[in-house]
C-alpha cells in the first residue's frame, strides 16, 4: 500500500466507523492502531513515534484550560437541577405573557439569561421544554413557533459565553478563552435579538400564532410581579457578571472563574433553599459523564493525530485545503460546509477534536484570524444543532415535549430560526468587526 493512500485511507475508515455507530473514542483510537501496525509493516511509519502518545496522554489530563469544561457544565447543571431556571421562566413568562407573542418572547430572553448562566445546551433546550411549552401550547400559540423558539433559544448556550463549545474550540485554535468569549458577545446578542424581532414579527401579523394571555389569567397585581422578577434575575445576572467579568478584566482564568461559577450555583440553591442532596448528587453525575466522554474523545484524537502525522496525512489535508479554488474563500466554504454537515451526526466535542486540527494549519497558513474562524464556526455548529432530521437540539426537544406536538411540528418551527442563523452567520463573515470590536488590540 502506497504511503500517500495511508493517511486518506485512514480518514475513511475512521468516518466510516463513527457513522456505523461505533463509539467515536474507540474509533478514533483503533483506527489509529490498525494503520500504525499496517505503517509500521510496510515501513512506512516510525515504531518509536507511540513513545510520544503517553506524554500527550499526560498533557491532556494536566491541560489548565480543560479543566474548565467540568466547572461551567457543573454550574449549568446545578441551575437546572437546584430549579433556578424554573423560577426564571414561570416568573418572566407571566410578566412578557400580557403582551401578543409575549411567552416566546420570554423564551428567547431566558434562552439569553441561561446560555449565560449556564452554557450548556441541552440543560436549556430540556428546562423550557418542560416549563414552558405546555404553557404556551394551553394559551393557543401554534405548535410549530412553541417548539421552533424553544429549539433556538437552547441553542443560545453554543455562541454566548461562558460556553463550553467556545472552551473547547479555544483549546484546539489555541487561542485565548477570553478573546472567543469576547468575540462571541456581539454575535450572541444579536443572535437573540434577530430572534425577538421574529416573534414580534409573528405576533404582528398573526395574532393567532402568538396571542396574549387571556384576562383571567394574567397577574393581578403586575407591580408586585415586578418585584419578583427582580427577585429571580438578579441572583443569576450576578453570577454572570462574577464569571463573565473576572474573566474579561482579567482577575482570573476561565478555569479560576468556571470554578467561582460552581460555588456560586451551590450557594444560589443554597439561598433558595434548594441545595439538596439529590441536586447536588444529579449535577455531578452529569458532569462526571460529560466530562469522561470529553477526555476519552481527546485521548482517541490524540492518537488518532499522532499516526494521522505520522503517516504524513496532515500534509496532505495541508496541501488539499491551501490549494482550494479561491484560497481563504475556498477554505472558510469548505470549512463550514463541511461542519454543518457533520454537525447532524456528530457531537461537536467530535467535531472540535477531529476536523479543527485538521483545519487550523491550513487556516494559519492563509492568514485567516483564528478568532474570528472560532466564533464563524462556533455559530455554524449551532446552527447544525437545529438543522432537520439530525439537530441535537430537535431530539432534546422531543424527548421531553407533549405528545401532540408532532416531529413535524419541530421540523417546521426550526427553519425560519435556520434561516435567521444563516443571516446572522453571513453578517459575521461579512463584517469581522462584530467579532473583534470587543477585544482589545
Amino acid at each position: 500500500m502506497g504511503e500517500e493512500l495511508l493517511g486518506p485511507l485512514m480518514f475513511v475508515m475512521a468516518f466510516t466507523l463513527i457513522f456505523s455507530g461505533y463509539p467515536v473514542a474507540f474509533s478514533l483510537g483503533g483506527t489509529a492502531l490498525v494503520f500504525a501496525g499496517i505503517g509500521i509493516w510496510q515501513g512506512l511509519f516510525e515504531f518509536n513515534l507511540l513513545y510520544a502518545f503517553p506524554q500527550r496522554t499526560f498533557g491532556i489530563m494536566s491541560n489548565y484550560v480543560l479543566l474548565a469544561v467540568p466547572f461551567f457544565i457543573f454550574m449549568g447543571t446545578m441551575l437546572e437541577k437546584s430549579r433556578l431556571a424554573e423560577d426564571l421562566l414561570t416568573t418572566i413568562g407571566a410578566l412578557f405573557g400580557q403582551l401578543r407573542g409575549g411567552l416566546a418572547l420570554a423564551v428567547v430572553f431566558v434562552g439569553g439569561l441561561l446560555a449565560a448562566a449556564t452554557g450548556v445546551v441541552g440543560a436549556s433546550v430540556v428546562a423550557m421544554g418542560l416549563i414552558s411549552l405546555p404553557v404556551m401550547l394551553r394559551y393557543g400559540y401554534s405548535k410549530s413557533l412553541s417548539a421552533g423558539v424553544i429549539c433556538a433559544s437552547g441553542t443560545l448556550g453554543q455562541i454566548i459565553p461562558p460556553s463550553v463549545v467556545l472552551i473547547v474550540l479555544a483549546d484546539q485554535l489555541g487561542v485565548s478563552v477570553g478573546d472567543l468569549f469576547l468575540g462571541s458577545v456581539i454575535p450572541g446578542v444579536m443572535l437573540a435579538c434577530m430572534y425577538a424581532l421574529y416573534v414580534v414579527g409573528v405576533a404582528f401579523f398573526s395574532a393567532d400564532a402568538a396571542p396574549a394571555l387571556p384576562p383571567e389569567a394574567r397577574p393581578e397585581n403586575v407591580s408586585a410581579l415586578a418585584l419578583q422578577v427582580v427577585k429571580v434575575m438578579i441572583p443569576p445576572l450576578v453570577l454572570i457578571f462574577l464569571v463573565l467579568g473576572s474573566i474579561f478584566m482579567g482577575v482570573a482564568t476561565p478555569t479560576e472563574a468556571g470554578a467561582l461559577g460552581g460555588v456560586g450555583a451551590m450557594l444560589l440553591a443554597a439561598a433558595n433553599r434548594r441545595l439538596t442532596l439529590e441536586a447536588v448528587r444529579g449535577a455531578m453525575e452529569e458532569t462526571t459523564k460529560l466530562t469522561a466522554m470529553v477526555v476519552f474523545l481527546l485521548i482517541g484524537s490524540t492518537l488518532f493525530s499522532l499516526v494521522f502525522r505520522g503517516l504524513y496525512g496532515d500534509i496532505w489535508i495541508e496541501d488539499l485545503l491551501t490549494n482550494l479554488p479561491g484560497g481563504t474563500v475556498g477554505l472558510l466554504i469548505v470549512a463550514n460546509i463541511t461542519v454543518f454537515i457533520l454537525g447532524f451526526f456528530i457531537d461537536f466535542f467530535e467535531i472540535a477534536f477531529i476536523i479543527l486540527p485538521l483545519l487550523v494549519p491550513a487556516a494559519s497558513v492563509l492568514g485567516i484570524d483564528l478568532v474570528w474562524f472560532g466564533v464563524v464556526l462556533g455559530m455554524n455548529l449551532q446552527t447544525s444543532f437545529l438543522t432537520p432530521p439530525f439537530g441535537f437540539s430537535l431530539f432534546y426537544l422531543r424527548g421531553v415535549a407533549p405528545e401532540e406536538v408532532t416531529t413535524g411540528d419541530i421540523y417546521r418551527g426550526v427553519l425560519p430560526f435556520i434561516a435567521i442563523q444563516v443571516v446572522a452567520l453571513a453578517l459575521v463573515i461579512q463584517f469581522p468587526i462584530l467579532v473583534r470590536f470587543l477585544i482589545p488590540a
